[in-house]
């Protein structure tokens, strides 16, 4: 009948049908397990908060006035003006230049040039 030599055959579906069920509930359980632990976290430093220096905004119309904070300056007046005015600003603060589309573009260029004559870096010019 059936002796040493013979190589049996292992039916392992039923084992493998086993398996795939508790990987199937292991999957859908997994997510909803939620571990909390109580930790203590160290205090941080206490830093300050980087001051942010102020942003000057100049406006220009179509008829050439400059229009700094509250004063209305000329095109021609406005340089010597802002070299006095700029000394209550820091030379880091950012500068904003907001003018008419209708104005030429050496005049744009003028006021630009102003601005960064007296040491102003960051200097943009605003579009819509």
């Amino acid at each position: 009948m059936f002796g040493w030599d013979d190589d049996p055959d292992l039916n392992i579906t039923p084992l493998v049908d086993v398996m795939l069920v508790l990987m199937a509930i292991l999957m859908i359980t997994a997510p909803t397990i939620n571990y909390e632990e109580q930790i203590t976290l160290p205090q941080g430093t206490h830093s300050k908060v980087k001051d942010k220096t102020p942003t000057i905004t100049i406006r220009m119309d179509k008829e050439k006035k400059i229009y700094l904070d509250r004063d209305v300056y000329t095109l021609k007046d406005f340089s010597d003006n802002f070299m006095l005015k700029s000394k209550k600003y820091t030379f880091k603060s950012d500068v904003f230049i907001r003018a008419d589309e209708n104005l030429a573009y050496k005049d744009v260029m003028y006021l630009l040039k102003s601005v960064k004559d007296v040491g102003f870096s960051k200097v943009s010019l605003i579009t819509e």
